[in-house]
């Protein structure tokens, strides 16, 4: 059997891989010493490096066998290994995003930087340090990429991630000085605003931004905090609220001069599937989820609808036992207005696994070319790099039957995925010996009064 601490045996297959995996799961250093448990330590990192090293050289040879097949086949240079990225990222269970980054550094240290490579394969760096010295050379040619290569080679051990960062730059900027520009160039290209979740029920938004544009908003909120009294609560709050420090001021003032609202808190909810009814009218503790941001607590939920000057509620019931969304049909060939939020809301990221990247796309799980209808049942939530991956040859998607809406994602290698809407909100499923509890009737609609009748029975 395959020995993954003898890197000199014979080059394993899938299943001698999956017997080593087996054997690593047992061990946990009982009966050692001290030494001993170290000296374990540092096998199983050399080995993560020379996995790492392993996954890179099958990357760029699966790379290399799609480019030449298809070429086989006339597809034209530039579409060649078109949603491969995404089939890598499918493949070690991660973003497309990843997968594209894990693809370009197959073939930089394959192609162009062997000498980092063997570092790699020989545990003396990590996959991470080899990416950052594959990024920090990623204007350069490939002739000067290799000579950055021969010249870090012998110290990169000894470095720090920050410290072959600089190293490889350094190095890189003296064999092409104008390396430096297109840096830049590149950089203030990349400029954009996202928007991420963090801890308790907060969030992160982050601009990139040239400095000099990131120093002026900087500036433009200090000054406004400045002028404002940091001692008082914020302008049309109780009494009671406690004094706002400098970084609160600022941060409303940023929110207010975004959204032109005269008060920050001043924000109009949509509730879009984040609230069961009981969530909404009763003490329930079922978490909300916002479209865009995740699940916040009920009784943050609550208090951001009563507080807003305006609310709508748009209102999904699932059927029990089964927690899945009504299903919505649409004559069209796009997907817009209500069906449209109605994905955006039942599938809450994007559909492929390990993406969770903000859906842009609604999507057509059987292309309407090939007569797949425009509903709910059809139809799924996709970022923008996955709809594009999933346009290339050899890409096949399915709906499956079922209670809970499933793709079947079949990629060019015939390995498949699928992929399940997320719960929604609140929905638990019931025992067994109830059944389905009865045929409630789900649908899509505006609120306006909480006497309404929530429920419709069929």
């Amino acid at each position: 059997m395959f020995d993954p601490c003898v890197l000199g045996s014979p080059a394993p297959t899938a299943v001698d891989l999956d017997r080593a995996r087996e054997r690593l799961a047992g061990l946990d250093g009982a009966g050692g010493t001290e030494v001993d448990h170290v000296a374990l330590l540092t096998a199983l990192e050399c080995l993560k490096g020379a996995i790492a090293a392993a996954q890179a050289r099958v990357t760029d040879q699966l790379a290399r066998d799609r480019t030449t097949r298809e070429a086989a086949r006339g597809v034209p240079a530039a579409q060649r290994c078109r949603g491969l990225a995404a089939e890598v990222a499918l493949a070690r269970r991660s973003s497309p995003h990843r997968g594209a980054r894990d693809l370009g550094l197959a073939k930089a240290l394959v192609r162009e930087m062997p000498r980092t490579l063997d570092l790699l394969a020989r545990g003396e760096i990590s996959e991470w340090r080899a990416t950052v010295v594959v990024r920090e050379t990623a204007v350069l040619s490939a002739e000067h990429r290799g000579q950055v290569d021969a010249e870090l080679a012998d110290r990169l051990g000894g470095l720090g991630d920050r410290g072959a960062a600089a190293q490889a730059r350094a190095i890189g900027y003296r064999l092409d000085p104008g390396s430096a520009i297109r840096r830049t160039r590149g950089a203030r290209a990349d400029r954009h605003v996202s928007l991420r979740p963090a801890p308790d029920t907060m969030s992160y938004l982050t601009a990139f931004l040239p400095v000099e544009q990131g120093v002026a908003c900087l500036a433009a909120l200090r000054r406004a905090a400045d002028t404002t009294a940091c001692g008082s609560g914020s302008p049309g709050s109780d009494a009671s609220e406690p004094p706002r420090t400098r970084g609160q001021v600022m941060a409303d003032t940023l929110v207010k001069r975004l959204t032109g609202q005269e008060h920050a808190s001043d924000v109009d909810v949509e509730v879009q599937l984040v609230m069961t009814d009981g969530t909404l009218l009763t003490d329930d503790h079922a978490p909300a989820r916002v479209v865009g941001y995740g699940p916040i607590h009920a009784a943050l939920a609550r208090q951001v609808v009563r507080d807003a000057p305006r609310a709508w509620l748009r209102r999904l019931y699932t059927r029990p036992g089964t927690g899945d969304l009504v299903a919505m049909d649409s004559r069209r060939r796009t997907f817009t207005g209500e069906l449209r939020k109605f994905l955006l809301a039942r599938d809450q990221v994007c559909r492929t696994p390990w993406c969770d990247a903000p859906v842009r796309h609604a999507d057509h799980v059987v292309p309407a070319a090939d007569d797949g209808d425009t509903s709910a049942a059809n139809g799924q939530g996709l970022c923008e790099a996955c709809n594009y991956a999933k346009q290339a040859h050899g890409w096949q998607a399915m709906p499956l039957p079922g209670d809970r809406h499933q793709v079947l994602t079949t990629t060019p290698t015939g390995h498949t995925h699928v992929s399940t809407a997320p719960d929604p909100p609140g929905w638990v499923a019931p025992p067994d010996d109830l059944g389905d509890g009865g045929d409630l009737v789900r649908f899509w609609s505006s609120w306006h009064t909480p006497e309404e009748e929530l429920l419709l029975l069929a």
